[in-house]
């Protein structure tokens, strides 16, 4: 059965996407952390990380490189913060997201009542200063 993310990505369900290449995909959670968290998801539906082959890594990394560095940009955070968990979704997925202090990366502080009205102006952001930094993988929606 296709994850959530897979079904994202075929547009059967709704995303705000913000990159889309051969690889992988970024978009917008509906759970943000802090405003502008991303998530940076390959294709390929792989469960863990560590089964992935390492190009593709290593493409996702440089994918959540740029999205981290767009973020920097758009909202001046203390640092930007990745992670890898996939608990909740069983495709490997990278978070990325603007940090201050370390409790802004506890989960159990994620907003699942975030409008989607904030989710889409930081996409707009996103897309706006990724855009300025010279990627072509930037996509409207």
């Amino acid at each position: 059965m296709a994850s959530i993310f897979t079904k994202m990505m075929d547009g059967e369900m709704p995303a705000h996407f913000v990159w889309k290449d051969d690889v992988c995909v970024a978009f917008m959670t509906i759970a943000p952390l802090q405003p502008g968290h991303t998530l940076v998801v390959p294709r390929q539906e792989v469960d863990s990380w560590t089964d992935l082959e390492p190009d593709v890594m290593k493409h996702l990394i440089g994918v959540a490189h740029s999205v981290g560095r767009g973020l920097d940009t758009a909202y001046t955070p203390e640092k930007v913060g990745l992670t890898i968990l996939g608990l909740e979704v069983r495709h490997v997925h990278l978070h990325v997201t603007c940090i201050w202090k370390p409790t802004d990366l506890d989960f159990g502080n994620a907003n699942s009542n975030a409008s989607q009205e904030s989710i889409i102006e930081a996409a707009d952001l996103l897309r706006k200063t990724l855009r300025a930094q010279g990627h072509s993988e930037v996509v409207d929606s």
